[in-house]
């Protein structure tokens, strides 16, 4: 029992040294500095409004193709419910309804993935990488290379990423770090072509 409540603790301390470490150095880059400098206590507020606890939540974001937005849902990590916080327009768009299949088709990824990277060095001020392509994709580009570097980001460009303009990426970003920071690994982040109603359903089909 007591060789249990050591090891135990050892991992929780080293999780927890982990986390600091990663909010440490993200902070270390200029734009990350400016990010919380300018949006973290309006990021703060949308916890606050939702009875959200800042420094205990997990994240989830879905993004719908075709209505252009991204949703951002969170939950106390002691809840089964969350709560949709915010959400960011999609400011450009390339590629159609469906997904991607190959590179340079310039689809935006349908699916269910997750957050593998931040990258506070991006072309695009800041931006958020998703594990595209995953195992369901590998089967449906048919042997076809799928390309790669799928990113929620800043700017107003894309030729498949999701941009959601440099302003509304700071906001996405800490709610990531501090996601991620407070222990989350996994920060799913579902891509679906549109709102899925029965009119939506026949369009799809046809």
């Amino acid at each position: 029992m007591l060789n249990f409540i050591i090891i135990t603790f050892t991992i929780l301390i080293s999780t927890m040294g982990f986390s600091q470490n990663f909010l440490i150095e993200q902070k270390k880059n200029a734009r990350v500095k400016t990010a919380y400098s300018e949006k973290e206590n309006i990021v703060k507020g949308y916890f606050t409004s939702n009875k959200i606890e800042y420094n205990n939540f997990d994240l989830y974001i879905r993004i719908f193709k075709q209505e252009k937005v991204v949703e951002v849902w969170v939950k106390n990590k002691n809840s089964n419910s969350y709560t949709n916080i915010v959400n960011y327009d999609i400011c450009s768009t390339s590629g159609a309804v469906g997904p991607k299949r190959r590179q340079g088709d310039g689809q935006t990824p349908e699916g269910f993935y997750v957050v593998n990277r931040f990258n506070p060095y991006s072309n695009f001020y800041l931006s958020l990488g998703i594990n595209f392509p995953n195992k369901a994709d590998n089967i449906i580009t048919n042997g076809y290379n799928a390309g790669g570097d799928i990113f929620i980001h800043g700017n107003c460009v894309t030729i498949g990423c999701i941009p959601i303009t440099d302003d509304k990426i700071k906001e996405l970003y800490i709610i990531a770090i501090e996601a991620k920071q407070h222990g989350q690994s996994n920060i799913s982040v579902h891509i679906f072509p549109c709102k899925m109603s029965e009119d939506k359903m026949l369009e799809l089909k046809n």
